[in-house]
């Protein structure tokens, strides 16, 4: 094993791209984040920067390793154990908005967006104008990370 190795651990999910398929695999997470304390997650790994990432698919009984670019993957559907969103050190001060996400592919989404801005500037659309490319929502199931640029519409919904 080459000294320049870096142990990746295996995080599962399902991509839906900008075609409508959706494929399931794993991404490749580092052991600990250069952001924040713990594992790198998902979406550090996703908003970490632009281009293709490395994302394992289970092909005939084998494990191939495809590279996705993600300005083509609209959404990725966390397995209902994950609690990525939730681990943000702000989260518990976070304003949280119901909201409907109308997506590119036609597809609409439903949940919760935590919103980590200062007070009078919580509404959904200071949410709109923050800069990360993918955003995380919580369903009633499981978690989503949302691509916006994938996002036609966004829209407050009722409790």
């Amino acid at each position: 094993m080459s000294e320049y190795r870096v142990e990746k651990r295996r995080a599962e999910a399902e991509l839906t791209l900008s075609t409508g398929a959706q494929v399931r695999g794993a991404f490749f997470l580092a052991e600990s984040s250069a952001a924040h304390a713990g594992p790198e997650l998902v979406g550090d790994l996703v908003n970490s920067e632009s281009g293709f990432f490395p994302f394992a698919l289970a092909m005939d009984d084998n494990l191939a390793t495809v590279i996705f670019n993600r300005a083509h993957v609209v959404m990725i559907s966390l397995p209902p154990s994950a609690i990525e969103a939730q681990l943000d050190a702000a989260y518990g001060l976070a304003v949280r908005r119901r909201v409907t996400i109308l997506l590119s592919t036609g597809v609409e989404v439903s949940g919760t967006v935590a919103i980590y801005r200062p007070p009078g500037h919580d509404r959904l659309s200071d949410y709109a104008h923050t800069l990360e490319a993918f955003r995380y929502l919580e369903t009633a199931d499981h978690t989503v990370i949302i691509n916006s640029s994938h996002i036609v519409q966004l829209m407050e919904s009722a409790e």
